[in-house]
């Protein structure tokens, strides 16, 4: 396993961490016997994500798109577990500005 190989598991197990129900899935989905369904679904997540104003449908659906792609695909796998690492630590950022602004 390559070095982003490992950076992008990383990020599947981070995103497992944060939403609990979603661990089993996506291991299941990120193993290698598994391309032929992993890629078609990476492109429905993907085209799902852009049809965000649908209910139902939303924009969560293109990262974890990206991401699924990113397992076959691994020209686009350094961009896309960066880009997970910078959206996660400015979503922690937030969060913790959010709560000083309550007291």
């Amino acid at each position: 396993m390559t070095k982003e190989q490992k950076r992008l598991r990383r990020q599947f197990d981070a995103l497992g961490r944060a939403v609990p129900p979603s661990r089993r899935v996506t291991r299941a989905l990120i193993a290698p016997e598994r391309r032929m369904i992993r890629l078609p679904l990476a492109l429905l997540l993907i085209a799902g994500g852009f049809l965000a104003f649908l209910p139902i449908l939303g924009l969560w659906m293109l990262p974890l798109g990206l991401m699924l792609l990113a397992v076959d695909a691994p020209a686009i796998a350094p961009a896309i577990s960066a880009a997970s690492i910078r959206v996660r630590h400015w979503w922690r950022s937030r969060r913790r500005r959010a709560g000083r602004d309550d007291d």
